[in-house]
C-alpha cells in the first residue's frame, strides 16, 4: 500500500498523538503536525491525505476566545469538502460537529477516569460488537447533537454521544483511545485542578493505578485506523 500523508492539529502542549504516532512509524506513513499552542500555520490541504484533530481543554465555541479556533473551524471544512478522511478525539470530535452544524454544549457531569463504553445498536462496528463494552479514558465535560446523516458508534452511561461516523470519510471519537502511558501521564499534572468530586470524576491515584486499560484503548486505536487505512 501507498504510504499516507497524516496530519494532526494539536491543541496543547500534552495532548499529543500518542499511539496513532507509534501505528503511523509502524506501518511507513508520514506523520506531520501543526502545533497551535504555539502558532503555527495551517498547512495546504494538498498536502496530506489524513486530517487527525486531537483534543484540548478549551470549547469548540471558544472562537471569541481563542485566535485560531475559526480558522481552525474553517480549515477542518476545507478539508471535510475537499473528501479528506478524518478523525477528531475529544475536542476535535466536538469541532467536526460544530462545523457540520452541531450544537455544542455542557454535558451536565464532567467524565474523568476509565469509564466502560458500548455500541448502542444492535449490530457491530467497526469499533465495537454488539455486546461489548472496554474500559475506555475519559476527560470531556462537553457533548454535542449529532452531526446529520451521523451513525452512532458509542455510548457511555455518562455521556450518550461518544463516537459517530458520517460516511466513510469522518470519525469522531469522544473518549480517549490515543493515549500512552506517558501521555496519560502528562494530562493528569496538566488537568489535575480538574479531578474534584463527581460521579463520573476518579480519583488520580485510582486513574494512574489502572493504567493497564491504556492497552485495551490502543488495540481499539489500532482497528480503527486499520479500518481506515483499508477504505
Amino acid at each position: 500500500m501507498k504510504p499516507l500523508k497524516i496530519h494532526y492539529l494539536q491543541h496543547v502542549a500534552f495532548e499529543g498523538p500518542g499511539y496513532i504516532e507509534q501505528w503511523a512509524k509502524e506501518k511507513g506513513h508520514a506523520l506531520t503536525a501543526t502545533h497551535l499552542h504555539k502558532g503555527e500555520d495551517f498547512p495546504d490541504t494538498n498536502a496530506f491525505d489524513w486530517l487527525i484533530i486531537m483534543g484540548g481543554p478549551m470549547s469548540a465555541n471558544d472562537t471569541g476566545a481563542i485566535s485560531w479556533l475559526q480558522a481552525e473551524k474553517d480549515f477542518i471544512a476545507k478539508a471535510i469538502d475537499e473528501g479528506k478522511k478524518i478523525i477528531g478525539i475529544c475536542l476535535g470530535l466536538q469541532l467536526i460537529a460544530s462545523v457540520l452544524g452541531s450544537k455544542v454544549y455542557p454535558n451536565g457531569q464532567k467524565e474523568i477516569g476509565w469509564f466502560p463504553v458500548y455500541n448502542p445498536g444492535d449490530k457491530s462496528n467497526f469499533i465495537l460488537s454488539s455486546n461489548e463494552t472496554f474500559p475506555a479514558f475519559h476527560w470531556h465535560g462537553e457533548t454535542f447533537t449529532l452531526p446529520d446523516n451521523a451513525e452512532l458508534l458509542v455510548s457511555s452511561e455518562g455521556c450518550i454521544n461518544q463516537a459517530y461516523s458520517v460516511g466513510k470519510n469522518i470519525l469522531g471519537i469522544q473518549f480517549h483511545p490515543e493515549v500512552t502511558t506517558e501521555t496519560l501521564s502528562q494530562m493528569l499534572t496538566f488537568g489535575k485542578v480538574e479531578l474534584v468530586e463527581g460521579k463520573y470524576i476518579q480519583k488520580e491515584e485510582y486513574i494512574r493505578s489502572n493504567s493497564h486499560f491504556v492497552i485495551d484503548g490502543n488495540t481499539r486505536m489500532q482497528r480503527i485506523l486499520n479500518y481506515f487505512e483499508a477504505q
